[in-house]
């Protein structure tokens, strides 16, 4: 249970140190600071061990190059940006409809089967976005904005869930998790200049915060998830990943003075209510499992139907 609980803190304070660092980096900077810091971690424990690997296929390195782009990438910059417009709870809130578009995805690309419990489940979960995104606190469009980034990044994660399945059966976790953070970082270089002129005017406590998303919510974070994976089923494990959303509003309350608003709560509940329902008609392992990274010999997806965000 300690992996479970440093896994979720870890994980629940990136929605935290993103909303807090929008005022002193752009989406683009922090999402390249964070990445190279990351793929410097990863790449610190992959390196030694790559000589001794299975070389890539020209097709596993299409996958690894689109779920570096989309899940490293496109994810970062739109989480970041989104939180520019919508408070960590409510962000967090969002990414937890992910398991059911991954179901959606499973369906339609893994010939997986569209139970009535995923139809009433997936009702349920976007009427709770729904009411997210009507949960306006004097924001307007800009609250809308960010509730549709948001959901921008649960889309593109979901389809790398869906990419990192053939993977996992013959490449290590912990490189492919390296190698497709190396292309994301790759991706936002052109947010280098925007990053040192960022950094140079930041605060040291901020180019600190950055380092510590870089080192603890995309590297350690991951690494303790894959201790717990070894002792839990993914199932188990996986519905505890529902307690994010929970655990960073109250840490939003703490360090930045925040909170939804109440009607977020409500949608919040509901969407939840809805990725628990979707699951309750898994009555087999799925083709698809958890999508979180972390080791060089533990799967990143197994066998399991939970996957749930990263950040």
């Amino acid at each position: 249970m300690a992996g479970v609980s440093v896994t979720l803190v870890l994980w629940a304070s990136a929605f935290v140190a993103i909303r807090h660092l929008g005022k002193d980096f752009t989406p683009g900077s922090l999402s390249l600071g964070r990445l190279l810091v990351g793929s410097l971690a990863l790449g610190a424990f992959a390196a030694p061990k790559l000589r001794a690997l299975p070389r890539p296929t020209r097709r596993e390195w299409a996958s690894i190059v689109a779920i570096g782009v989309l899940w490293f990438g496109i994810y970062n910059v739109a989480l970041n940006e989104g939180e520019h417009h919508v408070d960590a709870g409510t962000a967090s809130m969002l990414l937890q409809v992910s398991p059911i578009l991954i179901a959606v995805l499973a369906t339609i690309f893994l010939g997986e089967r569209f139970t009535t419990y995923l139809a009433l489940g997936l009702a349920l979960a976007f009427s709770g976005v729904a009411l997210i995104g009507l949960a306006d606190d004097g924001g307007g469009s800009r609250d809308l904005l960010g509730v549709a980034l948001c959901l921008v990044a649960a889309v593109v994660y979901s389809v790398s869930a869906i990419l990192q399945k053939p993977l996992v059966a013959r490449l290590p976790a912990l490189h492919i998790t390296w190698l497709a953070c190396s292309v994301g970082a790759v991706v936002c270089l052109p947010f280098v200049a925007q990053l040192v002129d960022d950094a140079r005017a930041a605060p040291t406590s901020s180019i600190l915060w950055v380092v510590y998303l870089g080192v603890f919510p995309t590297a350690i974070a991951f690494t303790t998830f894959a201790y717990a994976l070894r002792h839990m089923s993914a199932s188990s494990l996986g519905v505890t990943t529902y307690l994010v959303p929970p655990i960073t509003i109250v840490m939003g309350l703490v360090f930045l003075s925040e909170a939804p608003p109440t009607i977020a709560y409500a949608g919040g509940v509901l969407a939840l209510l809805g990725v628990a329902v979707a699951r309750r008609g898994s009555t087999r392992p799925s083709s698809i499992g958890v999508a979180r990274p972390p080791t060089s010999d533990e799967p990143i997806v197994p066998d399991d139907s939970t996957i749930t965000p990263t950040r």
